[in-house]
C-alpha cells in the first residue's frame, strides 16, 4: 500500500521542529510570566535572568523551573516559592525573581514565572 505524499509530507516536519525547540532552549535562560489567579499579568519592568551557577554548569543541568512570586503593590518581589524544576537551579531562578521588579498595582498579587534553562550556556 503506498502512503499519501502529503500525509508523509507532515511527519517529515517533527524533526525540524524539534531541533527548533531544542535550539530555542539552548540560547540561555529566559523569563516568562503566568497569572496563577484570574487577575490580570503585571507587566515586568525589570526582568533578571538567573546566573546559570557553576555547579548546574558542571552537572550539565536544563530544563523550565517554575517559581511563584508574591507581588507588592509597590511592584517589588516578597516572597517566593519554587513550584517545579530542579532543585540547583531553581536556586538561582529564585534569586532572579526577588531582583524583578513589576508594575505598581492597586494590590498585592501573585504570579508564575517559568525560567528556561537551555543546553548551550
Amino acid at each position: 500500500m503506498r502512503k499519501d505524499p502529503a500525509a508523509r509530507a507532515g511527519s517529515s516536519g517533527a524533526p525540524l521542529l524539534f531541533f527548533a525547540i531544542v535550539f530555542m532552549l539552548s540560547i540561555g535562560p529566559r523569563l516568562e510570566a503566568q497569572t496563577s489567579s484570574g487577575d490580570a499579568l503585571r507587566k515586568i519592568k525589570v526582568a533578571v535572568k538567573p546566573e546559570y551557577s557553576d555547579l548546574a554548569r558542571r552537572l550539565n543541568l536544563s530544563g523550565v523551573v517554575r517559581v511563584e512570586v508574591q507581588i507588592a503593590p509597590d511592584g517589588k518581589v516578597k516572597r517566593t516559592r519554587m513550584l517545579g524544576g530542579h532543585p540547583v537551579l531553581g536556586q538561582d531562578a529564585q534569586r532572579a525573581a526577588m531582583m524583578t521588579e513589576f508594575e505598581p498595582a492597586a494590590k498585592e498579587t501573585t504570579q508564575v514565572l517559568e525560567f528556561h534553562f537551555g543546553d548551550g550556556k
